[in-house]
């Protein structure tokens, strides 16, 4: 790891546990080893630290999507195909590797955690954590089930409706496991319901 990778991690351990309001860049020099100066050498800013993650996590969210198999989210029409040929199994494999990701993946899960530590104090990080894991999930998830309402694949309903139904649980159930780890398997026994009942409700023929 190269002291610029080192710096970002260390600072994404204390804006997710102090805050990043409450973190300095003396703290984060510190946590690395370095001096002060020798962090401003790699960042302008604690800001620009920021922003940095934010743009580390957009790229790992695309790389675990690849990662599963995902179809890419800008062809539209050939996702709702994918999703649309997917067994149950496969779906519930998918869903609970995505889960898991944001759950137990060391990055993803402190990017979450600093967002909601920080979103009460600083605005302009409540639209980040507003856009993220709110926004765009919503917004994505409308224009998929719009598609494959079109296909036949489910059943006509508002897709925004059937977007709120289906992330909302999730994210629910993302907060809910967020400190318990021990009940990883609960948390997985709860998320299969949901999908299976989703499923059960909107799609065609069920």
């Amino acid at each position: 790891m190269t002291t610029k990778e080192r710096i970002v991690d260390e600072a994404l351990t204390l804006f997710s546990t102090k805050g990043y309001a409450g973190t300095s860049v003396k703290n984060i020099a510190d946590a690395v080893g370095i001096k002060d100066s020798s962090l401003y050498k790699h960042f302008k800013s604690k800001k620009e630290i920021f922003n940095t993650i934010v743009r580390e996590m957009s790229l790992r969210m695309e790389q675990m999507s690849k990662g599963i198999g995902l179809p890419d989210e800008k062809n539209v029409e050939e996702a709702a195909v994918y999703y649309g040929r997917l067994s149950m199994d496969v779906l519930l494999e998918v869903s609970r590797k995505t889960f898991l990701y944001y759950l137990k993946d060391e990055f993803a899960a402190r990017f979450r955690r600093m967002l909601v530590i920080e979103q009460y104090r600083d605005r302009e990080i409540y639209g980040v954590y507003r856009e993220i894991f709110m926004e765009a999930s919503i917004r994505y998830q409308t224009i998929l089930f719009d598609e494959m309402i079109q296909k036949g694949i489910f059943i006509q309903a508002a897709p925004g409706s059937m977007a709120m139904n289906f992330y909302a649980p999730m994210f629910f159930l993302l907060n809910k496991y967020d400190q318990e780890p021990e009940q990883e398997t609960e948390a997985m026994r709860e998320l299969e319901i949901h999908v299976k009942e989703f499923s059960r409700i909107y799609l065609r023929g069920q």
